[in-house]
């Protein structure tokens, strides 16, 4: 009987033994490999920027009745797409002129990103997938073989706001070359769309101000980013309260932040003030409330200057009593606004009354609506009008 649960024991035991062997076997089976891994990598699927220029876009939808390429950012086309066996919907676009775009996708009426493509115009929300055509030449406002400055991004507590804030700070190259130069200052707004961090990624801050101090256009400075929201609206940062806000927010907070962690000049010749749609009414109101801090300013495409009611005495009471003051103490006064644009009927109106009062300003404007390329083009051409000698 014994022998018998001996015997018993020894066969169970191999049986344990075969299966463990098996199970190991099965296991080395599925040892990871990267076998079918070394290949070239496959072309981009969307969207694919042909030869001459000419754009095509892919989207899967398979189950879709109905899918449109919503293509640009002001001058608009939409395009009806095409679906194939597979489900891909596809169209390419006649040839178009050398610069950054922005599309959708609308598809059974429903607007989305291009998700096969990673970069996207994005601020207060995400508003639409962007591709770039690159010419012959390059532009002002794409990546050169130049000295490149840096990125910084401050992080603070804003005293009227009391909650975390940060700014985006371009630094030019020239500052890590000397340790005794002080370097000016220009602090640039973003729009009521977007955030501290759309004058680097939609606006190419950075890469414009690279490309011109390498081409001696343009004098080495600092340029401050900071986040000109207060509640989340265009309202809140438009409003005179919110004039007031930003205000204490930008001489307690940003400037002396700034002027302690950095080697800057800190006196008036040596700071501009600028900014976009929403922060360019921001830039003209607090440059004017401080004409003692600021020697430049530049309005692009501002909303409350763009219904011909804005009201000086509202905003920055007393300012036109004396308006030769404002030219003896402005380097610069720019304005600027795009022809397709509608508020630029309300800035040639805004203007004229400027020069009604006997205020120095210049008027810029060009063949866009209220978008990026313009924004892109007047920090160009304002940057390089900036602190000179």
């Amino acid at each position: 009987m014994m022998k018998v649960k001996v015997l018993s024991i020894l066969v169970l035991i191999l049986a344990l033994c075969m299966i463990t062997q098996t199970t190991m076997a099965q296991r080395r089976e599925k040892v990871f490999s990267t076998e079918g891994w070394w290949k070239p990598a496959e072309p981009p699927f969307s969207p694919v920027v042909n030869d001459d220029h000419s754009i095509t876009f892919r989207v899967k939808a398979p189950n879709a009745k109905n899918v449109l390429l919503i293509f640009d950012e002001w001058d608009v086309l939409s395009t009806p797409m095409e679906k194939d066996k597979h489900g891909i919907w596809t169209t390419t676009i006649k040839p178009v002129s050398p610069r950054l775009y922005q599309y959708l996708f609308e598809i059974d009426g429903v607007r989305t990103i291009d998700f096969a493509n990673p970069v996207v115009k994005a601020g207060t929300s995400v508003y639409g997938s962007v591709v770039e055509v690159h010419g012959n030449s390059v532009r002002y406002d794409e990546l050169q073989n130049v000295q490149h400055g840096e990125i910084h991004i401050l992080k603070y507590i804003s005293t009227p706001l009391k909650r975390p804030r940060e700014m985006y700070v371009y630094v030019p190259a020239e500052y890590r070359k000397t340790s005794t130069r002080d370097f000016p200052v220009l602090y640039l707004r973003h729009g009521g769309g977007d955030n501290e961090s759309s004058w680097v990624k939609d606006g190419r801050a950075a890469v414009i101000l690279d490309n011109l101090i390498a081409a001696d256009k343009a004098r080495p400075m600092l340029v401050v980013m900071s986040n000109g929201l207060t509640d989340g609206s265009w309202a809140g940062g438009s409003t005179v309260e919110g004039m007031n806000t930003l205000e204490e927010e930008l001489f307690t907070d940003i400037i002396p932040m700034i002027e302690c962690n950095y080697r800057v000049a800190k006196k008036k010749e040596s700071r501009a003030i600028a900014g976009l749609s929403m922060g360019g009414g921001q830039a003209y109101v607090l440059g004017l409330r401080n004409l003692d801090k600021f020697s430049y300013i530049g309005q692009f495409s501002a909303g409350i200057m763009g219904d011909g009611k804005f009201s000086h005495d509202k905003y920055v009471p007393g300012v036109m009593d004396h308006p030769e003051n404002i030219n003896q103490q402005l380097q610069l006064l720019w304005i600027s606004c795009g022809t397709k644009d509608p508020r630029y009927e309300g800035h040639v109106s805004f203007v004229q009354d400027l020069k009604k009062y006997g205020v120095n300003c210049e008027f810029h404007d060009a063949a866009y609506g209220h978008e990026w390329e313009f924004w892109r083009e007047q920090l160009y051409e304002f940057s390089q009008r900036l602190f000179k000698k």
